[in-house]
């Protein structure tokens, strides 16, 4: 069997938790929005006892689909990474068993002011490579723009409140007029800056913890690797 049909059996077989991401989660989709998925597996723990690992995470079967293996997503959701904290949080739940019910009953052990630092990382990245391109193309990319707000609007309420929402709400036709670039790239950056500014004034008086709960974790991860086993066994 191929790497890649490894990987794909790995997803249809052993997904725990399963999702749909993207504008459809933020409640920015349009009729031509794709459907973007996201997935957490749990590679059975015998896998690991040979030479050849398991992968990390896998791209497909299908088309717009990613999936991590289950320590991997743990891992990253613990250093919170937006992308990763976000599919716990997603509206639209596809495919979910006890051991993915069990993961989102952890979401608020991954929380932690961590976020300001990784969400503001983030920014700091997109934003170079949008004002790459309005120096290589004379504009940003508006869609990469719309969503970059939004991440930052969204990391600036995660730190006032504990809570993370990814539906922008009323701000969907705002939003919408970016991706359409009817909003001038001066004034995305306004907003940008204003919503920065934001987020840093409200880190110290977050309800959030400083540090995420990594002994939950480790415990949920360590108990789900023996219960494969023994099913193994």
């Amino acid at each position: 069997m191929s790497a890649d049909a490894a990987g794909h059996a790995l997803v249809a077989e052993h997904t725990v938790y399963g999702c749909v991401m993207g504008s459809r989660a933020f409640g920015l989709a349009t009729e031509n929005s794709d459907t973007d998925r996201r997935g957490v597996y749990l590679a059975p723990t015998r896998l690991f006892w040979s030479f050849e690992k398991p992968p990390t995470h896998v791209e497909g079967p299908r088309e717009e689909e990613f999936s991590w293996e289950l320590e991997r997503f743990c891992e990253l959701a613990l250093r919170a990474n937006p992308n990763i904290l976000e599919c716990l949080h997603s509206p639209f739940v596809e495919r979910v068993d006890a051991t993915g019910r069990e993961l989102l009953a952890l979401r608020d052990a991954f929380l932690s002011r961590y976020v300001h630092r990784t969400f503001a990382g983030y920014a700091v990245g997109q934003v170079r490579k949008l004002h790459a391109d309005v120096r290589q193309h004379g504009a940003p990319r508006w869609k990469h723009a719309m969503h970059l707000l939004r991440l930052l609007a969204c990391s600036r309420d995660l730190l006032r409140t504990g809570a993370l929402t990814l539906d922008v709400g009323e701000a969907r036709e705002e939003l919408l007029a970016v991706k359409r670039g009817e909003v001038s790239w001066d004034e995305v950056q306004r907003r940008m800056a204003t919503l920065t500014e934001e987020a840093d004034t409200a880190v110290s008086g977050s309800p959030l913890p400083a540090e995420p709960d990594r002994e939950r974790v480790a415990d949920f991860l360590y108990r789900a690797r023996r219960a494969s086993a023994v099913r193994c066994a």
